[in-house]
């Protein structure tokens, strides 16, 4: 029963990484569209989407529940305002730079991000680093400082993808909630600023909305294309070890790393790949230290270790 419920857990995590990793030709459909416009057709149908989600699985009242915990408790109210903005923030940039012809930054932002995730852990969680997991940290930024060499300039995308993604799970980690109902309350904060901007573009006459039905239809779509991801990976986390969760969340950088090479030939120069490479085996060498594995080996060192002194 075990093992039945661990291979569904891979499999709902698993779906939920490849929709994460092919989303770009789906924003890529909407290139006519300014990244505003999207981003805020994106909040608001989402919004949408979850709150019928939630009266059809009979979780509206949990829902209600739990929103007027939220507003008599300041911490996690500001906690979620926090989470609604970061995550805001991060689809925002995720589109503008899919549609400005920027796929590998975005790739190469999420490889980073467990890495910020992690050193998040130690400056405010007060968590404790490995060494292997130190050094894994260290390769990761030559890795970021060999692409702004080469460039000339900070890779801004990627760092700010990597850093809003990491807060938000850290603010996430303050509200605890059920996945539908956090992402419900996330959209319900954005909900009126989303529809006030498009309500903006409308009156100036700069909305695409009603430009053809496929534009229509995409955009509405996004509410769903944002939505998904999201349950599955819930429903995956739950039934899977964090380990192995750890490992199959480098399939979405990976699929946007081929994607933005070989359907939509952005180049991939020698900088990138030398700062990939850097990148890859940090997060070898912290997968590998919060495996079973790497905590036996890391705990048979130090008892040698112990002996020798």
């Amino acid at each position: 029963m075990k093992l039945d419920q661990e291979k569904e857990g891979i499999i709902y995590a698993a779906l939920s990484y490849i929709i994460w990793g092919v989303v770009t030709i789906y924003w890529k459909q909407l290139q006519e569209v300014s990244s505003g416009e999207i981003l805020a057709q994106r909040v608001f149908w989402s919004f949408l989407f979850m709150v019928v989600l939630l009266i059809m699985t009979k979780k509206w009242k949990a829902f209600i529940t739990y929103a007027k915990e939220i507003v008599r408790t300041p911490k996690k109210f500001w906690a979620l305002f926090i989470a609604s903005v970061l995550i805001s923030a991060n689809w925002g940039v995720f589109i503008w730079a899919v549609n400005e012809g920027r796929i590998l930054e975005t790739s190469l932002g999420y490889y980073i991000n467990p890495l910020v995730s992690v050193l998040l852990g130690v400056l405010v969680l007060k968590e404790q680093l490995s060494r292997a997991q130190t050094f894994a940290f260290m390769l990761a930024g030559v890795g970021v400082l060999i692409l702004g060499i080469h460039f000339g300039s900070i890779p801004w995308v990627s760092l700010v993808l990597a850093i809003t993604f990491g807060l938000y799970g850290l603010a996430k980690k303050m509200i605890q909630t059920e996945a539908a109902i956090g992402l419900t309350l996330e959209t319900v904060m954005m909900a009126p600023i989303a529809l006030g901007y498009w309500m903006y573009l409308m009156i100036q006459s700069e909305s695409r909305f009603f430009d053809s039905t496929p534009t229509s239809l995409l955009l509405i779509g996004g509410g769903i294309v944002t939505a998904l991801p999201l349950l599955y990976f819930a429903k995956g986390a739950q039934k899977v070890s964090l380990s192995l969760l750890g490992i199959l969340q480098y399939i979405a950088p990976t699929l946007s790393l081929l994607i933005g090479v070989f359907v939509y030939h952005e180049t991939f120069t020698k900088a990138h790949m030398l700062a990939f490479v850097f990148i890859w085996s940090a997060l070898i060498i912290y997968t590998l230290s919060v495996t079973k594995w790497g905590k036996a080996t890391a705990a048979k060192m130090k008892k040698h270790g112990k002996m020798g002194a």
